[in-house]
């Protein structure tokens, strides 16, 4: 059976493009997703939307988010208030719509981090999707923008063929190796 219409659902996060990476942060409520983005956006990266993500499947099988037109450009800063990122920041800071290729979720605990060096490969499923999936522990003082851009940098070098962690494990090997 063939659809007319792609498949949509509703997420609660902020989308952004980081280097051309469409990046989909997710958290509970107060966890500082908001202030992650707006850092990442004075950072030189891209709002595609805050707060409710539209998601569309596409034909090909590629999601890809955007923003219901009431809400667009706009975040809602704790203390703030509303703010348009448009028009705070220029037409360059904002996208209408992204494919979602990196899911980032900000969790309150390092308990749930099962591998620190890297060698796993998370995926989360999003509408029968497989994407690449990070948790990044939040912490006062931790640069939350500063990791999740080394993030979409370590995601892009990993699609180039290159993979810091498993470099780092074969060069430990040889050099044990070596020494017995």
């Amino acid at each position: 059976m063939k659809r007319d219409k792609p498949l949509r659902i509703s997420l609660h996060g902020v989308l952004l493009d980081v280097l051309g990476v469409g990046v989909l942060i997710l958290g509970k409520s107060g966890v500082g997703k908001t202030e992650c983005a707006l850092d990442l956006v004075i950072r030189g990266h891209r709002l595609v939307v805050d707060d409710l993500i539209q998601i569309e499947k596409g034909h090909e099988g590629g999601l890809y988010g955007f923003s219901h037109e009431l809400g667009r450009h706009h975040m809602e800063i704790r203390g703030l208030g509303i703010i348009d990122i448009e028009k705070l920041f220029g037409i360059s800071a904002t996208s209408e719509k992204k494919q979602v290729e990196l899911v980032i979720e900000l969790i309150e605990s390092e308990k749930y981090i099962k591998d620190r060096v890297g060698l796993d490969e998370e995926t989360t499923t999003i509408m029968e999707v497989e994407v690449p999936y990070k948790r990044i522990p939040v912490r006062a003082g931790r640069n939350l923008s500063a990791i999740v851009e080394v993030a979409v940098r370590d995601f892009l070098l990993k699609k180039r063929g290159y993979h810091a962690a498993r470099e780092f494990e074969q060069e430990l090997l040889k050099s044990l190796n070596k020494k017995s």
